[in-house]
C-alpha cells in the first residue's frame, strides 16, 4: 500500500487532523494524520462566520435517490453547519465529459471544497488531482474516486452485496427452489466502483450455494439494458429454470421483472428479485409480490457526514463523526482516504415499517397509492 504524500490536500485536514488522531487512537478507530511539514505549507482556514463556497456534484438521475434525497438532505446539513456558505451543484447525468467540465467550471468559480459522486471513479483522478492542485479538498461521495481524495463517506458496499445474497439465498430456502434451477446475476455499471464491492458481496454468499447460469454487468445502472440482459438470459436458460434474480438495485429490477412478465410469468409466480437503494417504486414493487427485496441506505446521515467533512476539511477544524468510526479505506490507486462507512439493512415487506416508514423516508400514503391500496400491507396499516 503506498502512503499518503505530503500535498496541500493534506495540510487541508489542518489542526482538525492532530486533534482527531488522538481522539480516535483513543477510542481504537483509525486516524487522520499530518506533519508538521504539511502544515507549514497550509492555506489559511476558512470560517464558518464568514463563510465559503461548496461544490456538490452528484453522478446520475437514473437512480432516483440522488435528487429526491441526497441533494435535499445535504443542502440541509451545510445550510445548519455553515448559514454564510454558497452551494454549487451540478449532477451530470452519467456523462464523465459533462461533471469534468462541471468540476472545472466550479473551480473556476472559486469553490473552496469539492464533494463528488463520481460518474467514473477512474477518470474522477483527474478532477480530484486539479482539485487539490488548487488547495481545494475533495470529499468522495458515496462513490470511492480514484486519486487519493481526502475524505470519503459511503456505506459498506461489500455488506451490501452480502445483505442481498443473503436475502436472495432465505427466499429461495422458503420457497423450497434453492436447488431446483438457476439464478441470473445482473450487476451494476462496471465504472462505478460500488458496483464491483455489491458484485464481490453477492458472490462471497452466493457461490457454492446456487447455480448461477448467466451473469452481467450493466452500463450506466440503466433499467433498459437490465431489461434486455435478462430477455437473453430467459431466452438462453429457459424462464422455467431461473429460480431467483440477483439485482444490484431498484431501477435495474424493474426493468428484471418487465422482462419476466413478458415471458408471460404471473405475478404470483415471479422468483425472488433483489435490489437496492428502497425506491418508492421498489418498495411498491415489493408490497405488491413483484420484488423480494430491496437495500436500504440511511442517505441522510450520509449526506450530513458529507457536509460535515466539507466543513471540516474547508475550516481546518475537527471532523465531528458522531457515534460513527472513522476507518482508513483504500482506493485503486492504493491511497489510504480517512472513511466512515454506513450500515446497510435489508428491506422486505416485512421491514417497511421499521425501516423507510420510521425513517420519514416515505409515508404510507406515499407508498399506498390507488393502485397499491389493495395490497395487504396497505389493508392492514393504513
Amino acid at each position: 500500500m503506498r502512503t499518503r504524500r505530503p500535498t496541500p490536500r493534506t495540510a487541508a485536514v489542518g489542526l482538525a487532523a492532530a486533534t482527531a488522531a488522538f481522539a480516535l487512537l483513543a477510542s481504537g478507530c483509525s486516524s487522520l494524520t499530518t506533519s508538521d511539514e504539511d502544515v507549514a505549507g497550509e492555506q489559511e482556514a476558512h470560517s464558518v462566520d464568514e463563510g465559503f463556497k461548496v461544490g456538490l456534484l452528484l453522478p446520475e438521475l437514473q437512480t432516483a435517490r440522488y435528487e429526491a434525497f441526497d441533494r435535499p438532505f445535504f443542502e440541509e446539513a451545510l445550510a445548519e453547519l455553515c448559514p454564510e456558505c454558497e452551494l454549487s451543484y451540478a449532477n451530470a447525468d452519467q456523462d464523465v465529459d459533462q461533471q469534468q467540465t462541471q468540476a472545472q467550471a466550479m473551480l473556476t468559480d472559486g469553490v473552496d471544497v469539492l464533494v463528488l459522486g463520481a460518474v467514473d471513479a477512474e477518470a474522477a483522478a483527474g478532477t480530484i488531482n486539479e482539485a487539490q492542485s488548487q488547495g481545494v479538498p475533495v470529499v468522495a461521495y458515496d462513490r470511492l474516486a480514484q486519486g487519493g481524495a481526502d475524505m470519503y463517506v459511503s456505506f459498506d458496499n461489500v455488506r451490501v452485496g452480502e445483505v442481498q445474497g443473503e436475502a436472495l439465498l432465505a427466499a429461495l430456502e422458503e420457497e423450497g427452489t434453492a436447488g431446483d434451477g438457476q439464478i441470473v446475476m445482473i450487476n451494476g455499471s462496471p465504472t462505478d466502483p460500488n458496483a464491483a464491492s455489491f458484485k464481490a458481496g453477492a458472490h462471497s454468499v452466493l457461490d457454492g450455494q446456487v447455480e448461477i447460469g448467466q451473469e452481467f454487468d450493466t452500463p450506466d445502472w440503466s433499467p433498459d439494458e437490465a431489461n434486455s440482459q435478462m430477455e437473453g438470459a430467459i431466452t438462453s436458460l429457459g424462464v422455467d429454470e431461473i429460480i431467483g434474480v440477483y439485482s444490484a438495485n431498484d431501477g435495474m429490477a424493474s426493468g428484471i421483472i418487465s422482462a419476466l412478465r413478458s415471458a408471460g410469468v404471473a405475478t404470483e409466480d415471479l422468483p425472488p428479485v433483489t435490489g437496492q437503494d428502497a425506491e418508492l417504486h421498489g418498495i411498491q414493487r415489493i408490497i405488491a409480490g413483484e420484488q423480494y427485496m430491496t437495500v436500504y441506505k440511511a442517505i441522510r446521515p450520509e449526506a450530513e457526514i458529507a457536509a460535515k467533512m466539507a466543513v471540516a476539511l474547508a475550516t481546518g477544524t475537527d471532523l465531528d463523526a458522531g457515534e460513527y468510526s472513522l476507518t482508513d479505506v483504500e482506493d485503486a490507486d492504493g491511497e489510504s482516504v480517512p472513511s466512515i462507512l454506513l450500515a446497510p439493512i435489508s428491506v422486505t415487506e416485512d421491514d417497511i415499517l421499521d425501516t423507510v416508514v420510521a425513517d420519514g423516508f416515505y409515508t404510507l400514503e406515499e407508498i399506498c397509492t390507488d393502485d397499491y391500496a389493495d395490497t395487504g400491507f396497505c389493508q392492514e396499516n393504513l
